[in-house]
C-alpha cells in the first residue's frame, strides 16, 4: 500500500472512530499533498511527488508542530502545546521506524565511504544521498549536525 492509500485508509478509520484529532490532521496531509502534488505537476512531474518526497513532507510537518508546541510551552499555552503533540503522534504513525544515533553514525559513515567525502565542501553530497537513501528514518537536521562533526 502506497502513502497516499495509507492516507485515505486512515482517514476512514478516524471517521468511523470518531477521532477528530486523526481527523484533522490526515485533511492536513492531503491538502498538503495536494499543493505539492499541483506544484510537480507544473514542473513536468504528471503523477505528482514520489514516496520520498512525501515522507520528506510529513517531516518538515512534524518539525513545524515541534516548534509550535515550544512556543505554545513557552507562552502558558499547554492545551495548544498538546493538541500539536497529538498532530505530532498522528503524523510519526505514517513515518518509517526512526533510526536510533547509532544508526544514524552508522548510516553517515557508509554515506561518506561511499560518496567518497573528505572534507566539509562534500557535505551537500552526503546530505543528498542520506536523504534519498533513508528517507523518512533520519532527522536531517541532528543528522547534519553529525555529518559536520565528521567532516569538519
Amino acid at each position: 500500500m502506497n502513502k497516499r492509500e495509507e492516507f485515505n485508509a486512515a482517514l476512514k478509520d478516524a471517521l468511523k472512530n470518531k477521532d477528530r484529532t486523526a481527523m484533522a490532521t490526515i485533511r492536513l496531509i492531503l491538502a498538503a499533498l495536494k499543493d505539492r502534488d499541483i506544484a510537480a505537476r507544473s514542473q513536468g512531474k504528471a503523477d505528482g511527488i514520489d514516496e520520498t518526497e512525501i515522507l520528506s513532507m510529513l517531516q518538515s510537518m512534524i518539525k513545524q508542530r515541534q516548534e509550535s508546541a515550544k512556543t505554545y510551552c513557552d507562552a502558558g499555552r499547554e492545551e495548544l502545546a498538546e493538541r500539536e503533540e497529538a498532530e505530532i503522534e498522528v503524523l510519526q504513525g505514517f513515518l518509517p521506524k526512526q533510526m536510533s544515533d547509532e544508526e544514524i553514525d552508522a548510516a553517515i559513515d557508509k554515506v561518506i565511504a561511499d560518496t567518497g567525502a573528505s572534507d566539509i565542501k562534500d557535505m551537500g553530497k552526503v546530505m543528498g544521498a542520506l536523504k534519498s537513501q533513508y528517507a523518512g528514518q533520519v532527522d536531517m537536521g541532528k543528522a547534519g549536525g553529525m555529518v559536520k562533526s565528521k567532516l569538519g
